[in-house]
């Protein structure tokens, strides 16, 4: 008491009006607090098996059988070929589409994919659309529209019941909204499946002015999109999957008619794409390999999963077991002391250990960066090759340039390849949240051909599109580019403001690893 006495009398009155507001938001929290449903009606449904007279099935079937227990794997790293893609699925599908996505926004991209859901219902397509809750603020009713149609059923996973000001929710139930679910993927008669680290929209398919993604997904049949349809079916039928309507209410159906007129000139580009025109000939180039479909247990979200998370039970083993060189592609790179130790033993003991991430630029979420900057120098001083992708890289050809082009650049593709034969494509950031908050989800593929792509495109992209990460003779890091065919050395965080870089700082300093 005598020392809040002798505090000046500003100072008590900040102190009081800091713990007043932190009082009426603990009250309006627990006030506006509103429990999951219980006893919410779920419809078990599984996949359908595909007929052998569909129209994907005809093209598709017979190269199927003929590599029974592999997989036909084409690589989609052009961002408009990757959603052209998706709408000849779309267009083609004859029984069901099934769709899991953490992000799914109306913009051009999202607006031209539900309006092509809804005319493939109408022609009598049983759609299953299951979105992750987290990001879907705003979108209630987009999905009260889709939901609304007799063949379109949507469901929310791990959903907030807060609508209107979920950001209470979200510290009221924190626990359980911090966890998510990061998968995506998206089959087509239970044939032939997209899967990899594209969410919906412009972003990622490069429709608009802005943030573009360089990002990576795979087309697949046979045994991968197989065990992608059973693993939709996992998550469907989990009980933190709620059918749309117990949690949205009564809302307005929003109006998906319109597309923005910038849609036209979009349209045009993606007709470019080679995807289509390869499925519809029966033409398409799948690479056939071995792979192995890995998946977490939904209930990681409850924390209940009797199984082992995918990366220790899948990645973690691989990359250990490395016997010349790993190649890590992560745009959230947050290797932890036991992920640093592991890189760093591989390094020292003479394997090549390169990684690739965004530097603090280009980094869409600065906050994780923190969690990587701190290992930077002890993975450098063990020998492990850092590489930070530009903010204004721009790694697709010039025949697809446009006035659509993004403005800046963000890598968003999660992959890695093992000794230039394995190669992980999927959901999976090399981060705490992906190992033990959110559920993941990705393809380990046997091919020493895509795992040879890779490090080509890298080899290729590098020198111009990243800086090398290095430490000069006094300990000091560097960042070095080629720039007009100059080499070209920065000693900070490149084309970062002092006051971002002492953000990241401070947060580097508390104790929130285990969130980023």
């Amino acid at each position: 008491m005598m020392i809040w006495r002798s505090l000046p009398r500003w100072v008590r009155g900040v102190v009081i009006g800091l713990l007043l507001l932190v009082l009426a938001v603990a009250l309006l929290a627990a006030l506006s607090h509103r429990p999951l449903p219980e006893n919410v009606q779920r419809t078990v449904s599984t996949h359908l098996m595909p007929s052998p007279d569909g129209n994907i099935a005809k093209r598709l079937l017979p190269e199927i059988i003929e590599h029974s227990g592999e997989s036909g794997i084409y690589t989609l790293a052009n961002s408009r070929d990757a959603f052209l893609a998706r709408l000849a699925l779309v267009e083609m599908a004859e029984q069901s589409l099934d769709l899991q996505y953490y992000i799914y926004h109306d913009d051009i991209s999202g607006r031209l994919l539900s309006q092509r859901l809804i005319a493939a219902a109408d022609r009598g397509v049983r759609v299953r659309l299951l979105l992750d809750d987290h990001t879907m603020a705003g979108m209630d009713g987009v999905i009260r529209r889709l939901d609304d149609h007799d063949n379109i059923e949507v469901r929310l996973f791990n959903p907030y019941m807060q609508r209107r000001f979920r950001p209470l929710g979200y510290l009221t139930d924190f626990f359980r909204l911090n966890r998510r679910m990061h998968n995506k993927s998206m089959t087509a008669d239970s044939i032939v499946s997209i899967v990899g680290g594209r969410n919906i929209g412009d972003e990622y398919f490069d429709a608009t002015s802005g943030m573009m993604f360089a990002d990576l997904d795979v087309a697949v049949v046979g045994q991968a999109a197989h065990e992608t349809a059973e693993d939709f079916d996992r998550y469907w039928n989990n009980q933190s999957a709620y059918p749309a309507q117990a949690i949205i209410g009564d809302v307005e159906p929003a109006d998906l008619s319109g597309v923005a007129d910038e849609a036209r000139e979009y349209l045009g580009l993606l007709m470019q794409a080679n995807f289509s025109n390869y499925l519809t000939d029966g033409q398409m180039p799948w690479v056939w390999a071995k792979t192995q479909f890995i998946s977490d247990h939904p209930d990681k979200v409850l924390k209940k999963q009797e199984e082992e998370n995918i990366l220790d039970k899948y990645i973690s083993p691989l990359m250990e077991n490395t016997q010349n060189e790993l190649v890590i592609v992560s745009p959230y790179f947050v290797p932890t002391r036991q992920g640093e130790e592991m890189l760093s033993k591989l390094a020292k003991n003479g394997k090549t250990v390169q990684v690739l991430t965004n530097t603090l630029a280009a980094n869409d979420v600065a906050v994780v960066h923190s969690g990587y900057a701190k290992y930077r120098k002890d993975l450098l001083k063990s020998g492990v090759k850092l590489y930070e992708l530009k903010d204004d890289a721009t790694v697709k050809p010039a025949a697809v340039r446009s006035a659509y082009d993004g403005q800046g650049a963000s890598l968003h593709a999660k992959t890695f390849a093992v000794d230039g034969q394995y190669l992980y494509v999927g959901s999976f950031n090399m981060d705490p949240r992906s190992a033990n908050l959110n559920t993941e989800m990705g393809l380990l593929i046997d091919s020493p051909k895509l795992a040879k792509d890779l490090m080509d495109q890298l080899s290729v992209n590098l020198p111009k599109h990243a800086y090398a990460v290095s430490l000069n003779d006094k300990g000091k890091m560097i960042w070095t580019t080629i720039e007009d065919g100059e080499t070209i050395e920065r000693t900070h965080e490149p084309e970062s403001s002092l006051f971002r870089r002492v953000q990241v700082w401070i947060a580097s300093q508390l104790p929130i690893e285990w969130l980023l």
